[in-house]
């Protein structure tokens, strides 16, 4: 019979970090998964480790990998195709779980048929401290909670586990909207947003539940690429919009709020993509419709006077702000 659990990992050159999130997948007090590695061409150490661990654990690790290097979301859906659990949940490869993470997500499932998604409290941390708690900057909700999950997304990748049944229904619906045109459980057209894509749409037709326990390590390291990155969160904000608004009939007026959420949010992250160019004005033209409506515009509106050499400056302020302003 297949694992209750498939655990999809997907590598490219992780052997840094590799070792240490193997060790917590094994450690699991839940014996009933299977492991779904796939090594996206990797060109370090990263297949050795992989097949140490193999010898170790010959029933639980299923090995693929690719011909060439693609895009990590692709990557996920060829990794899932795969999957045979009846639950999927993902440990990149430099994050961590403690032991009790899989038994008490799948307990929620068990109690709930309704639920589709169940994510645990997450601990960021650099390897040697934790730096925050995810719960404790953005309180999550339990239900159908799609307009709450959209306004504040609190689900950290590592620490999802996803009902197989509501995975499937995402390519059907997808198809639905798109007449046939399938990209998969994970939207290949994205880079930096697929996976709140794939969150969002699940939290639209299923509930969503989480264990109040940080079971789930976030490892980060080197220094924040999040504000590098805001052009291309600012495109994929609005085309999950556009995306909605065609999967959904009647979006803008049922979710008006998430419209305006997501268009705000939208021309923050354009603002800050404009500044960080040293392109101060259109910055500011960016985020003017929402300057007045928000503390954090209004405070990114003054703070895009200064030269964009405070750019880095700007970033340490805005991540130690308490989330209430950075939403």
């Amino acid at each position: 019979m297949p694992a209750a659990v498939s655990v999809i990992m997907n590598c490219y050159n992780s052997a840094r970090y590799l070792k240490a999130a193997l060790q917590s997948l094994f450690a699991q007090t839940h014996k009933d998964f299977e492991l779904i590695f796939f090594d996206n061409a990797s060109t370090d150490e990263s297949p050795d480790i992989l097949r140490e661990a193999a010898k170790a654990f010959p029933d639980k690790v299923r090995y693929f990998r690719g011909q060439k290097t693609i895009p990590l979301g692709a990557a996920r859906n060829e990794a899932l195709s795969h999957a045979q659990g009846e639950y999927i949940a993902f440990l990149d490869c430099d994050d961590l779980w403690l032991p009790e993470k899989l038994a008490r997500q799948t307990l929620l499932f068990e109690a709930d048929s309704k639920v589709g998604l169940a994510c645990t409290d997450t601990e960021i941390f650099d390897g040697e401290r934790v730096l925050r708690r995810l719960f404790l900057e953005s309180e999550p909700a339990r239900g159908m909670v799609f307009k709450e999950l959209v306004k504040r997304q609190w689900i950290s990748m590592s620490s999802a586990m996803l009902r197989r049944e509501a995975l499937e229904s995402l390519v059907k619906t997808s198809e639905d909207a798109s007449r046939g045109d399938r990209h998969g459980y994970f939207d290949e057209r994205m880079n930096v947003c697929e996976e709140a894509d794939v969150f969002y749409r699940i939290a639209h037709d299923w509930a969503l539940d989480y264990v109040d326990a940080p079971l789930t390590r976030w490892r980060v390291h080197g220094s924040n690429t999040t504000f590098s990155k805001f052009g291309q969160f600012a495109e994929e904000t609005l085309y999950i919009l556009e995306k909605h608004r065609r999967l959904y009939p009647g979006y803008d007026t049922e979710h008006a709020d998430l419209v305006e959420t997501l268009t705000r949010r939208a021309a923050f992250q354009k603002g800050v993509a404009l500044w960080r160019e040293g392109k101060n004005r259109q910055a500011r033209l960016a985020v003017a419709p929402w300057r007045r409506a928000s503390l954090k515009h209004r405070l990114f509106w003054w703070a895009s006077f200064f030269p964009g050499i405070f750019f880095d400056w700007g970033a340490k302020i805005y991540f130690s702000l308490p989330v209430v302003l950075r939403r």
